[in-house]
């Protein structure tokens, strides 16, 4: 058997017939340089489209738009659109002389956990995979999907789908089970960009990348290839390259730190942006009383399900952000909230009741509340926590491997935003990145501004 190769095309890849003859036409010109390719394939177009992901849930959702389907069976629609696809796709490259089969995730030997919407492979068994292969055939397999363990109540295994990329997943980790020499990503764009080209035109293509550096671009909203496909592929150590179905730009290469350049790992390698945040600030003027008020503040969005980040501390104050799809939710959870911190019962007064109150117009629960607790206020001290409130913020990152041993980053971050007007409202930073929150109206010129500063136009 010769050296296996999965490739995989996405939605704008697959959604017309000129289109897939292109895509076709890569598949038989690896072929013909000696690979054997596993071809992996996304549902056809995009939301709007026919048989698009998004399109088919809504059909299923406006049976009965006061009950959410079950998701098991909202699992089996979603998986319809890559069936679809994947059979239009090997009847394709059938028609052009490349023998080709079409096999669906469960076909394909892809074995998940039951999380249904969002399932983790467990392992693959791609033994018809490589029959096929054997016989002269291309696989052409359905990503995003594979079924669970069969057990007694399913006898068959149940279709999952693994979330969003999950195609991207489904082509990395087959490169691992069948020990493939690269995994290709053919998309519309021709490599990873330094920016969005929807916002920054004239982003240039990155010539290589590593691993790290695309899971970061991804988590922090790059539409390239997801997260969990560039950790398998790191993993494993199988290269990744994102390339165009549209051109014959040979497209960015992904590696491990020890394959790239010096001048790769020490680089700035790109701007990204990502969110729709909200950012809620609470003043405790106590700092002996403030942990423990802290503390009960964690205590209740936890309890909540709601995930909180950007968290900042102050002797004096509480700040992080929530996803604006919560934030409602969050604000009303604190609105009115009533933390006792008890003192020396032998002093008065006995104790501290901290209650939360919001701007004029968010503040319903607190002013019913705080005329409950005039009664006590012989005995304890009401003590009001303002609460203010950004909700309209998102994330600007720039991604830069080395940024801490290169002094002046942060200096040139603060000075490009501040200096045109855009507020910062908090900064993170990791290993791999500087994010800082702004307000979303502005993200379309902070990423165009920071992507001059860093001078990443350009061949």
């Amino acid at each position: 058997m010769g050296k296996i190769l999965v490739q995989k095309f996405g939605g704008t890849s697959v959604d017309r017939d000129a289109h897939r003859r292109m895509a076709a036409r890569k598949v038989i010109a690896a072929r013909e340089a000696g690979f054997e390719p596993v071809v992996v394939v996304s549902a056809i177009g995009r939301a709007g489209a026919p048989y698009a992901t998004d399109t088919l849930v809504q059909e299923l959702k406006k049976i009965d738009p006061t009950t959410p389907p079950p998701p098991r069976e909202m699992d089996m629609m979603m998986a319809c659109g890559e069936i679809i696809s994947t059979a239009v796709m090997a009847v394709t490259l059938q028609s052009m002389g490349c023998p080709a089969i079409a096999l669906s995730g469960g076909q394909a030997g892809i074995i998940t956990d039951g999380v249904y919407g969002n399932a983790r492979i467990l392992s693959i068994h791609p033994h018809s995979i490589l029959k096929a292969l054997e016989r002269g055939q291309t696989p052409v397999v359905c990503g995003f999907q594979g079924v669970t363990t069969i057990t007694e109540e399913s006898e068959h295994g149940s279709i999952t789908t693994l979330g969003r990329g999950g195609s991207d997943t489904t082509a990395s980790a087959l490169g691992a089970a069948l020990n493939a020499c690269a995994v290709e990503i053919y998309t519309d764009v021709d490599g990873v960009k330094t920016a969005d080209p929807d916002m920054v035109p004239d982003a240039r293509t990155l010539k290589e990348c590593t691993y790290a550096e695309i899971a970061e671009m991804a988590h922090l909203g790059a539409k390239i290839v997801h997260p969990r496909a560039a950790e398998i592929a790191m993993d494993y150590g199988i290269p990744l390259w994102v390339k165009s179905t549209f051109s014959d730009h040979p497209g960015t290469r992904i590696v491990g730190d020890a394959e790239v350049s010096e001048e790769t790992r020490k680089r700035i390698t790109g701007i990204s942006h990502t969110g729709k945040l909200a950012f809620i600030r609470l003043e405790i003027e106590n700092e002996a009383h403030k942990p423990i008020v802290q503390q009960e503040v964690y205590r209740l969005m936890a309890r909540a399900g709601i995930s909180i980040f950007l968290v900042s501390f102050s002797p004096t104050a509480l700040s992080f952000a929530v996803s604006r799809d919560v934030y409602p939710i969050a604000r009303d959870l604190l609105d009115g909230m009533v933390v006792p911190v008890a003192t020396n019962p032998k002093s008065r007064p006995l104790s501290h009741f901290y209650i939360f109150k919001f701007s004029e117009g968010l503040d319903l629960a607190y002013r019913n509340q705080r005329p409950l607790l005039h009664s006590l206020e012989d005995f304890i001290e009401v003590v009001d926590v303002p609460g203010t409130a950004f909700e309209y913020g998102t994330l600007v990152s720039v991604v830069a491997g080395n940024h801490r041993q290169v002094p002046g980053v942060m200096l040139a971050i603060y000075e490009t935003l501040t200096g045109a007007g855009i507020p910062i409202y908090q900064v993170a930073d990791s290993e791999m990145s500087v994010s800082c929150l702004v307000p979303e109206n502005e993200a379309d010129r902070a990423v165009r501004l920071l992507h001059e500063r860093f001078g990443l136009s350009g061949s």
